[in-house]
């Protein structure tokens, strides 16, 4: 991409089960891979989902922030985001389920602004048409 604004670079080695480092040295990551994939899950070490999960629902919640403050919105929020891998034909894919509380503005708004935030978000865009997404709006 000609014209990026910054750009992250890692380094992984033994794959889900090995070691994973940022460029910079800030990420710096034992990696295990779940009970759930036939793996030992091992304390304090983490795994591509988890990490991906961490990734957009951060995304996500500024993508949110910045849509509110376009509508002049004055919110509080929280996103999480549910990443769950299973098998698909020969290989594997990904789901994500996005919860997402905002403060501030009644269902509607909320529903409305979490579509828009999904339109503009990164991570959204990366994954449409690849990845199904389900995404829950709650007003409080």
């Amino acid at each position: 991409m000609s014209n990026a604004l910054y750009t992250a670079t890692s380094t992984a080695t033994g794959g889900r089960q090995g070691h994973v480092k940022s460029s910079d040295g800030i990420l710096d990551l034992e990696l295990t891979v779940p009970k759930g994939l036939g793996g030992r899950g091992e304390a304090g070490k983490t795994n591509p989902e988890q990490l991906f999960s961490a990734g957009y629902s951060a995304c996500f919640d500024s993508a949110l922030q910045l849509v509110a403050g376009q509508a002049k919105k004055k919110i509080d929020s929280t996103v999480t985001a549910d990443v769950s891998i299973a098998k698909a034909g020969e290989g594997f894919g990904l789901a994500v389920e996005l919860k997402v509380e905002i403060e501030g503005v009644t269902q509607e708004e909320a529903e409305d602004l979490v579509e828009k935030a999904h339109q503009i978000c990164p991570y959204s865009r990366a994954i449409e048409g690849n990845v199904e997404v389900k995404k829950t709006a709650i007003a409080k």
